[in-house]
């Protein structure tokens, strides 16, 4: 890791977790070893692909720094990776080091570790210098974090000017039909096929769905965008608005 982007030379720490974190840390961690195939199986393949129009959106050249919020076992990363080239770097940062761990092999078995360094740290707590990085990205976890408005005025932070933020996460869908079919794949099958699939007894497929409840819609994410200090914050719904990626810049 470039130590000009670090706070100080000294190992980064992290914060006590919260109550939320605390609950989240437990559900990640038991299912860690599936959650890939979870993620395949659960979402019928289509997360592949809504990962990578999140990283076409976060706009990366060759030789730019990256950074990847929540990035758990590392798909954003490695897709990253490839977008900066050899003389870039991308730095996954997660506060679940059984995810990291995967996350570290799947690097591996990539031969890019010469470009991916995977930490532990805290998304509402970076341990990076002010303006450190061209992009940084975050799927799917910032739903799981304790305050969604600290969390995006810290991507600010350490965002260079003309640096693009990219959040890809479940949202609410448009089409009347949408809705009404992803509740019932929600509430009703999704913590069924997730306790089989995976073996879980923590309630993590329960959690999911309630979250992306209590997560704010598409405009409300931009307006909060907005108040943490981006400008040009737009979003493009995938697949009806069950995801929506948003894209915001600093000046």
């Amino acid at each position: 890791m470039n130590q000009a982007m670090v706070k100080s030379e000294n190992p980064p720490l992290v914060s006590p977790p919260l109550p939320k974190e605390q609950v989240v840390q437990r559900m990640f961690s038991s299912i860690a070893g599936r959650y890939d195939l979870n993620n395949t199986l659960l979402s019928l393949g289509l997360h592949h692909r809504w990962k990578r129009s999140a990283v076409t959106a976060a706009g990366l050249q060759a030789g730019d720094q990256a950074l990847d919020l929540c990035t758990g076992t590392a798909d954003l990363a490695l897709l990253m990776a490839k977008q900066v080239g050899p003389t870039g770097r991308v730095i996954g940062l997660d506060f679940n080091d059984t995810m990291l761990e995967i996350g570290r092999r799947k690097v591996l078995r990539a031969g890019l570790s010469d470009r991916i360094t995977l930490t532990l740290g805290n998304a509402l707590s970076l341990q990076f210098q002010p303006e450190s990085f061209d992009a940084v990205t975050v799927a799917f976890g910032v739903r799981n974090v304790a305050d969604f408005d600290l969390v995006f005025r810290e991507m600010w932070r350490v965002l260079k000017p003309g640096g693009r933020v990219v959040c890809l996460e479940f949202s609410r869908p448009t089409p009347a039909i949408f809705r009404w079919l992803y509740r019932l794949y929600s509430f009703q099958l999704l913590p069924y096929l997730g306790r089989i699939v995976s073996g879980d007894r923590t309630g993590v497929y329960d959690y999911l769905p309630a979250s992306i409840l209590e997560f704010p819609d598409q405009e409300s994410l931009v307006r909060l965008m907005r108040k943490s200090g981006f400008e040009d914050v737009r979003y493009q719904n995938l697949t009806g608005g069950i995801v929506a990626i948003h894209v915001g810049v600093k000046r």
